[in-house]
């Protein structure tokens, strides 16, 4: 059996194929986001079939991603994420076309995970699974500051070791709940003055804005 999920799990390229195909990347999710799971749960829940679940997990445990968790009747495999986070450098994943391939995949699975976050979150508040003491700090925002690549660095420096002080602090408090936290700092080349307008350009806005 496996123990308790860990914090990170550091990726520095070759487990990283892993996680190459988009149901790898959904199941892993569903483990850390959910709990531990069979694979016919899964199957159900992503409407694909048992023996592919299966397959996809066998293949997320050999790189130990998930391992076996504690069964509830001895009779079906039921599996936990090992980590809650996997991490890795940039840098080194620019080395090959595979690494590559998995970070831009793995960052449009994130988006899509946002959009399927907002339609929980709004859901959940409207049906009253929320409290209403989270409607004011949740939120999106859509900042573009102008920052060189040393200040981005220590943005993200700063910003992990803030959650990781404030996750410690409400490990123990009954009032936390899970929270679906994406945060991006993506660099853009300047656009050609004479180029067409990017209707699809964020406002630059911010959730708490309230001018």
């Amino acid at each position: 059996m496996s123990g308790p999920v860990t914090d990170r799990r550091r990726c520095p390229g070759l487990p990283a194929k892993a996680l190459t195909h988009p149901l790898r990347i959904r199941l892993l999710g569903m483990l850390r986001q959910d709990g531990p799971a069979t694979a016919s749960e899964l199957a159900a829940r992503t409407r694909e079939s048992s023996a592919s679940t299966s397959y996809h997990l066998r293949v997320l445990a050999k790189y130990a991603f998930v391992a076996e968790a504690q069964h509830r009747d001895g009779r079906e495999r039921r599996w936990q994420a090992v980590h809650a986070v996997t991490s890795w450098s940039s840098k080194a994943m620019e080395a090959t076309p595979g690494s590559r391939a998995y970070v831009s995949l793995s960052r449009k699975a994130q988006i899509q995970h946002l959009e399927a976050s907002l339609v929980q979150h709004e859901a959940d508040i409207a049906d009253g699974r929320l409290g209403q003491e989270w409607v004011e700090p949740s939120g999106i925002s859509d900042l573009m500051p102008r920052l060189t690549p040393e200040s981005l660095t220590e943005l993200w420096e700063v910003f992990d070791r803030k959650l990781e002080e404030l996750t410690t602090r409400d490990a123990e408090d009954p009032r936390a709940a899970q929270v679906v936290l994406l945060a991006a700092g993506l660099p853009l080349a300047p656009r050609d003055p004479g180029a067409e307008p990017d209707a699809s350009a964020p406002a630059g806005t911010k959730a708490k804005d309230a001018s």
